[in-house]
């Protein structure tokens, strides 16, 4: 009974306990979830007391502070040398990523350079080696270099993506060569794997060797060797490889002083052709400086001006804070008179057109309201962006201007180039256009079309003193550039010109403004022109001018005949060049002049000089697509060969297709000129490059002569109808057309009789079912005589040769040129040979 009353005492006080247990622990926790009834066990809950939170382990925080300060002093002294930024902000430092690659360094060079003892040095070489095989010996050297990079230049580390890209490139290229040198070992035998390219090796260039064999896997790691190093420089292989052929000159340079010692055998005409880093662009000294920079800051402004090109003279100065614009433009001296050019062969007396015959154009202004409210704008859009950056001046063109933007250190210039978008909108224009950067200059430019817009007429860019200075008969007026300097260029030394746009960008302006120059500047005898005009109504208005060698050709057919006449004309005065020793037509016709050129005894041919032969092509897709194969072999050899018998040739078109601008026409025409394009694609082929498809059209193009890197802004020079008809009657007044009657006449058809050889059956059963059927078509001969397809097109040029079709006109099938009736005749023919 005592045991009992014991436990039953033992049981209440239990209770008791959780009661109170369980009422305290309801007071502290009222949102606690209660269990289901019907679950087999009670979750009891009770109050516990708050942890406290624990503070950071004193070691570890000691060894931070030794390891952050030994970081930042290393980082110190790195950058105390010369050369490096020193006052770089804390939260850009990599000191610590600095020191880690530092001691990585260590560690490694000790056992690859030093043979560090012990097992540890040996895991570092074998883990190395293995890896990067025999190349493993340079990987202290890298880390080295990483480290003193990260510590000295720590703003570097924000192109570690593309660096690590080109290292990573190297690695697997120069590695792969390695394991191709040694002889493909395998992982089986890693010795040998380790004393040839490692691991990586063995995946660059076992894979490649194994599908394509070495002549095709090495050439391949080579490439993506070099590419990575392209990627890791960050230049364009062209400037490398012109870097390189730089130093390489200065060691083979002739030293200075040192003359030429070659035997003179008497006193010889002097030759100037060729020029040292020559242009097209006619350049003067007065204006190739550019105007004056104009200080606002009077006018409580900080834009900085500058004056267009030949607009001031250099001794007027306009006073601090007045306008220059305000200023009387200058008028322009008569030019001087050029008498040698007046007086043709025989006694005949030619006059150029006076310059009054071209009206002058708009008023140029250095600074504008609209000018100065778009500087606003473009400060307000970098000030909204954060991005240090301030508009330093402009330069205002006749249709577009010219905002220079300098940045401040440590800016990206892609920040700039990024914002193109939002310049457009705070602007309220799409057609902008940024220059990373602009050439000579270290600032961003920002080209901005005009509100106000110039007329730039050709008058004024003939008055000019770039076009007065230079006396070359085919120097001609393109325009103005972005800063409103004037833009004339040399034919003769483009040689070639492809001018591309769409409709009413300013091609046909342009057309107008060289043939009008011409006219303007240059006499019959020394410039005759070739013009083809497939649309018959945009040159018609040049028709019977004394510079002409013939109408103005409005057939594409007899187009394609016309260049065949180039071609021979061209070889003519190539033999002529050959015969007497002479290298360009220029030389020649000094010497023609200076009665130096002796014809052999008994001959009766009367030496002239040679006239520079202008070839204009208004439309060249008309031409590709009525002949192309006969068009493209003509200007192809033109263009090749022409330049120094001083024949020249300006194809335009408004379709830039490759159809129409093949890569044969395009490779040998070195100098473009693109106005507005519909499309990026059709600027890339023009230019090579995007751009023509912002440009505002109206004149505005893009100028690319040849041996330039970037392509020059240019707004087309104007000249009225009215204009052109004064000096076309003004030059047809004087003197007639002399035109050369085989020009379009049909060059002879070679016969070639060997050509026919074992197949003359099926040349004559080829003849009889073309004239027979009135089709020339490939194909009707593949399926009639169960030929080839090669063998089929042999027989339809064999009977092209022979007058039977005309010639290929794409996918369509042949014109037959013999009757039915003439056939008897025509198979004697063949048989006969």
């Amino acid at each position: 009974m005592a045991s009992r009353g014991t436990s039953s005492s033992r049981n209440s006080s239990t209770k008791t306990r959780s009661t109170s247990r369980a009422a305290s622990s309801s007071k502290s926790t009222k949102t606690t979830p209660s269990k289901p009834r019907g679950g087999s066990s009670t979750r009891r809950t009770t109050a516990r007391p708050a942890a406290k939170k624990a503070g950071p382990n004193p070691v570890l925080a000691f060894l931070g502070a030794v390891l952050g300060g030994l970081a930042s002093g290393v980082g110190a002294i790195a950058r105390s040398f010369g050369g490096a930024a020193e006052d770089v902000d804390p939260k850009l430092r990599r000191d610590g990523v600095g020191l880690f690659m530092l001691a990585l360094a260590i560690v490694v060079a000790a056992r690859l350079w030093f043979q560090l003892p012990g097992p540890v040095g040996s895991a570092i070489e074998v883990g190395v080696t293995t890896i990067f095989g025999s190349l493993g010996v340079a990987v202290p050297a890298v880390l080295f270099h990483g480290s003193w990079r990260v510590l000295r230049h720590p703003r570097d580390v924000d192109a570690a993506p593309r660096t690590g890209m080109g290292w990573t490139l190297i690695t697997f290229g120069g590695l792969g060569l390695v394991n191709v040198a040694a002889g493909l070992p395998r992982p089986d035998d890693m010795p040998a794997l380790r004393d040839a390219g490692g691991i990586l090796g063995f995946l660059s260039s076992s894979l490649l060797t194994d599908l394509m064999t070495a002549w095709v896997s090495v050439p391949l790691l080579v490439i993506l060797t070099l590419f990575g190093v392209i990627v890791v420089v960050g230049r364009p292989l062209h400037e490398i490889v012109g870097g390189i052929g730089a130093v390489l000159s200065t060691l083979v340079e002739r030293p200075e002083g040192e003359e030429d010692e070659r035997p003179k055998k008497g006193k010889k005409l002097k030759l100037g052709v060729d020029v040292p880093y020559d242009t097209p662009l006619v350049e003067d000294d007065a204006e190739a400086t550019g105007g004056d920079a104009y200080d606002w800051e009077a006018a409580e402004t900080d834009v900085l001006v500058r004056e267009p090109e030949a607009e001031q003279p250099a001794a007027v100065k306009a006073p601090p804070g007045k306008r220059r614009d305000s200023l009387p433009p200058p008028e322009h001296t008569p030019a001087p008179a050029r008498g040698e050019q007046l007086q043709l062969s025989g006694d005949i007396v030619y006059q150029l057109p006076q310059d009054n015959m071209l009206v002058p154009g708009s008023k140029p202004k250095a600074r504008t309201e609209g000018s100065d409210r778009v500087v606003r704008q473009l400060t307000s859009t970098l000030g909204e962006f954060e991005i240090d950056a301030r508009v330093t001046g402009y330069t205002r063109g006749p249709t577009v201007t010219r905002y220079e933007v300098e940045l401040g250190s440590a800016i990206k210039v892609s920040k700039v180039t990024g914002l193109a978008d939002n310049i457009a909108y705070a602007v309220g224009s799409n057609e902008i256009r940024i220059l990373t950067p602009i050439p000579g200059k270290s600032a961003i430019g920002i080209e901005i079309p005009n509100t106000d817009k110039e007329v730039v007429s050709l008058g004024d860019v003939l008055r000019s003193n770039k076009a007065r200075n230079d006396h070359h008969p085919l120097t001609v007026g393109l325009g103005k550039d972005v800063e409103g300097g004037f833009v004339v260029a040399n034919m003769a030394k483009m040689p070639h010109l492809l001018v591309a746009g769409a409709t009413g960008s300013g091609k046909s302006s342009f057309i107008n403004s060289l043939i009008t120059s011409i006219m303007m500047r240059s006499t019959p005898e020394e410039v005759r022109m070739l013009l083809v005009d497939p649309k018959r109504v945009e040159l018609n208005q040049y028709e019977g001018i004394p510079h002409l060698v013939s109408p103005i050709i409005t057939n594409p057919k007899k187009a394609a005949e016309a260049l065949a006449w180039v071609v021979r004309e061209m070889d003519m005065r190539y033999d002529d060049l050959a015969a007497f020793g002479f290298r360009h037509v220029d030389d020649f016709n000094k010497a023609v002049r200076a009665g130096q050129v002796k014809l052999p005894e008994g001959s009766e041919r009367v030496l002239a000089p040679y006239p520079y032969l202008l070839v204009v092509v208004d439309e060249l897709a008309d031409l590709m697509m009525v002949a192309p194969r006969d068009v493209e072999e003509s200007v192809v050899r033109i263009t090749q060969l022409a330049r120094a018998a001083g024949i020249h040739l300006v194809l335009a078109t408004q379709r830039p297709s490759t159809d129409v601008v093949t890569g044969l026409i395009k490779a040998n025409v070195p100098s473009r000129l693109a106005f507005a394009t519909s499309s990026m694609t059709d600027s890339r082929v023009i230019l090579d490059q995007p751009g023509a498809e912002k440009l505002v059209g109206k004149g505005d193009g893009l100028f690319l002569p040849m041996g330039a890197g970037k392509p020059i802004r240019v707004q087309g020079a104007w000249v009225n109808e009215s204009e052109i008809r004064d000096v076309v009657a003004h030059i047809t007044a004087q003197l007639a057309p002399n035109y050369r009657e085989d020009v379009a006449a049909p060059a002879a058809e070679k016969k070639v009789v060997d050509d026919i050889g074992d197949d003359l059956e099926l040349v004559l059963d080829a003849a009889r079912l073309v004239v027979e059927l009135q089709l020339g078509s490939t194909s009707m001969l593949q399926r009639k005589l169960r030929v080839g397809f090669a063998k089929a097109g042999r027989l339809m040029d064999i009977l092209e040769s022979r007058g039977v079709v005309g010639p290929s006109e794409g996918s369509k099938a042949r014109e037959v040129l013999v009757k039915p009736d003439d056939l008897e005749e025509l198979l004697v023919n063949l048989a006969e040979g």
